[in-house]
């Protein structure tokens, strides 16, 4: 197996196990063996599973963005803006549910409690284009003048939960209950 290969399955097995079992119960001897490499392997792309965690946050992160911006119009008004983003992260969570499962056990754990942190308070760069809109948005009277926090919580926090509940299988969401769903979603953060 080539080396990036070996990386690969290492990675997958890694977002396997920890939609499976969460961040605890996917020790690196687990990951090694459903990846089908030696423990040492793992090592020798990751120095420790924290690393490996946040490697494979920073990946999906980068994976996840660019399709979530397609099509993204910066000079459209706010509500459509709001639309088209949400609307692309249902779409992205549905695609990869495995990607969806890693990054909701990861905003509710340690690693993404400090992520958020500096995200929110403008020490950590990526894609702002969310905190970029609520912002501009409050200024321009256009959304609810609430700490960007809260209206990050109004806005996504029932699109993780309908996405979620697809994904268990729970509701079957279709074009139509994706868009009411998140015109509720805007319907909470406008003004």
């Amino acid at each position: 197996m080539a080396k990036q290969d070996k990386r690969e399955e290492i990675v997958r097995a890694a977002l396997e196990l920890i939609a499976e079992h969460g961040f605890h119960g996917a020790p690196m001897a687990m990951i090694a063996e459903r990846a089908g490499v030696g423990a040492g392997t793992i090592y020798r792309y990751f120095e420790n599973k924290d690393v490996m965690i946040m490697e494979l946050f920073r990946e999906l992160e980068e994976r996840s963005y660019p399709l979530i911006k397609e099509g993204y119009a910066p000079e459209k008004p706010h509500r459509e803006r709001f639309l088209h983003l949400n609307t692309a992260m249902i779409h992205y969570f549905i695609e990869y549910p495995l990607d969806y499962r890693f990054i909701e056990q990861f905003f509710n754990s340690p690693y993404g409690v400090a992520h958020r942190r500096d995200k929110l308070l403008g020490t950590k760069g990526g894609c702002d284009v969310f905190k970029e809109l609520f912002e501009e948005g409050i200024s321009q009277q256009v959304m609810k003048d609430f700490p960007i926090a809260i209206l990050f919580d109004l806005a996504f926090g029932p699109i993780l939960g309908v996405a979620r509940d697809h994904i268990l299988g729970f509701i079957e969401l279709d074009d139509d209950l994706i868009a009411r769903t998140v015109e509720a979603c805007w319907d909470a953060v406008k003004r």
